[in-house]
């Protein structure tokens, strides 16, 4: 179970595969210079809720992840996320597609 930590007080744990996916998905967008949110659903051992925070460059932001093997990508979760990214509500997690499915559209609907 890896990381995400956000400006020193948002810390949230991240399964290491999810992770990997993220960091593209958001290095990307923040490598642009384009701002965006990102929201997740909190565990019930923390009441429930989700959690959104508003990512821009100028934010510190780590990836910690526990393991030391970089996970394989899976291509079609890339563009899944990256496609959520862009959307107004912007980046939230969606289940990981079958990688020969590359409609990101079509995983948002599922």
């Amino acid at each position: 179970m890896g990381k995400f930590i956000y400006a020193d007080t948002v810390k949230v744990d991240i399964e290491d595969r999810t992770l990997a996916h993220l960091h593209v998905v958001i290095g990307t967008k923040l490598r642009r210079g384009e701002a965006f949110y990102f929201t997740w659903r909190e565990d019930a051992s923390v009441g429930d809720g989700r959690t959104s925070v508003w990512l821009h460059q100028a934010v510190p932001l780590v990836y910690r992840f526990s393991g030391s093997r970089k996970p394989a990508l899976n291509a079609a979760w890339i563009d899944a996320l990256a496609y959520t990214a862009n959307s107004s509500s912007g980046l939230h997690l969606v289940p990981e597609p079958n990688d020969r499915d590359r409609d990101p559209e079509a995983v948002m609907t599922a």
